[in-house]
């Protein structure tokens, strides 16, 4: 990894741990980061009433994303979900309660702080069918084709090795997995550079891919019925959008 790259990490690590010391009552440290700051685009607003008012107020106000990658997911009893950068738990609750007992949901996330705010967010919900893991997306650490439904909330563009984000999602996934992912999108016409403008790269702007260049990365990847659908608008040429693709199922061996 780039120093660059290792910076913009840190960057990201920090204003993350930032907001979940704010939202546990740690406070931040006078001359630390700022906490991430989300608007109407952003955040709990994005979920209905009735997910919000059946979990821990913290796993709520926790909830920095784009959208609600598990009303798209289509989540199915018994199945076993990831969500990459899970941060405060809120989309890994709210899975774990749409696979049951017999399903399980994974967290992955890098922060200690958001990590430690998930651990007690699960325990005040009660949920037994849940683990955090400490990693990054980039070397998720579970073993190959383990995992039903990979989900996400606005992280991905968080990632400067999207290709391998990518590549470890498509890892993990049993054959005829899928991907069920709210991200931020660029229009195609805009250049890194017009996309670096509209927000800072913590802000989930900067770092976004082009519709385009989503979808070339998820095929390269061996994804397939890949289907980009922008929801909102949230800066000129930016949209919060929802991200589908399967993991082919594996051929049939005939005698």
């Amino acid at each position: 990894m780039s120093e660059q790259s290792t910076d913009l990490r840190e960057t990201v690590r920090a204003r993350y741990a930032a907001s979940a010391l704010q939202i546990s009552g740690g406070g931040t440290a006078c001359c630390g980061p700022a906490p991430v700051e989300v608007d109407e685009n952003f955040g709990s607003a994005l979920y209905a009433a009735d997910d919000r008012a059946a979990l821990p107020a913290e796993a709520v106000a926790a909830s920095l994303g784009c959208g609600n990658p598990t009303a798209v997911a289509d989540l199915a009893e018994g199945e076993r979900v990831l969500d990459l950068g899970s941060g405060g738990g809120i989309d890994v609750l709210l899975s774990a309660r749409r696979v049951g007992p017999t399903g399980k949901a994974y967290g992955l996330d890098m922060t200690e702080e958001m990590l430690a705010l998930a651990l007690a967010n699960a325990a005040k919900a009660g949920a037994r069918n849940v683990e955090f893991l400490k990693g990054t997306i980039e070397a998720v650490p579970l073993p190959a084709a383990t995992i039903d439904v990979v989900i996400s909330n606005c992280v991905i563009n968080l990632s400067t090795d999207k290709a391998a984000v990518f590549a470890e999602t498509f890892r993990v996934l049993r054959p005829g997995g899928r991907i069920g992912v709210s991200d931020v999108v660029a229009d195609d016409t805009l250049t890194p550079e017009q996309r670096a403008e509209r927000g800072d790269y913590v802000g989930c702007i900067a770092g976004a891919l082009s519709f385009a260049e989503y979808r070339e990365g998820l095929e390269a990847a061996g994804f397939t019925d890949v289907s980009i659908t922008p929801t909102h608008a949230v800066a000129d040429g930016m949209h919060s959008a929802i991200v589908r693709a399967v993991k082919p199922a594996a051929p049939s061996v005939s005698c």
